[in-house]
């Protein structure tokens, strides 16, 4: 097994700062927005993008929640192992918000597709966008497009795209990794 870095700590922070600052540019003042970080792997970057936001660019009514898709993915029952739950917090009403959704990588749009599913429990939002740092654009099962996307990665299906964030891995990076 091989891996191959595809971005540094430094490259990463600046994608980071680029797509807060395109979120500011769509949404303002995030009066009627609210980012949702998708559990478990999209709440690392979620974070770090509200930090940013409030931080530098003193955006202080800024709603962020953590949606667990597990119980609505397609595969639920599939694996050879249970799938464990992540804790969904979301202390506000979705009902005609503009939503957007944080995970880190796009792959089949599985994810993504559970999460449309799951979050209609909190309301009808009035619109859903969706942020990526990683997208894997020739791997899509279904007809799902980030909105907003750190970085494009042309990957065959061997290989993963592998996220480490200093929060759980103790660095900062993105891998392709061959298997």
């Amino acid at each position: 097994m091989s891996q191959k870095l595809l971005l540094s700590a430094k490259e990463i922070d600046i994608i980071l700062h680029r797509l807060a600052c395109q979120l500011i540019e769509n949404h303002t003042d995030f009066d009627n927005t609210v980012l949702i970080g998708i559990q478990p792997r999209g709440t690392y970057l979620a974070k770090r993008l509200q930090k940013i936001l409030v931080e530098e660019y003193q955006l202080h009514n800024l709603n962020l929640g953590y949606l667990d898709i597990t119980f609505y993915r397609d595969d639920f029952r599939r694996g050879e192992k249970p799938l464990e739950a992540n804790k969904t917090d979301i202390n506000f009403v979705v009902e005609d918000k503009r939503v957007v959704f944080i995970d880190d990588v796009l792959y089949t749009g599985r994810s993504i597709r559970a999460a449309l599913t799951a979050v209609q429990s909190f309301g009808r939002p009035l619109e859903i966008e969706l942020l990526t740092l990683i997208d894997r654009r020739f791997s899509r099962h279904l007809p799902i497009q980030p909105n907003y996307r750190g970085r494009q990665v042309d990957s065959i299906n061997q290989e993963k795209v592998k996220v480490n964030w200093i929060e759980n891995e103790g660095e900062d990076a993105v891998y392709l990794v061959s298997r």
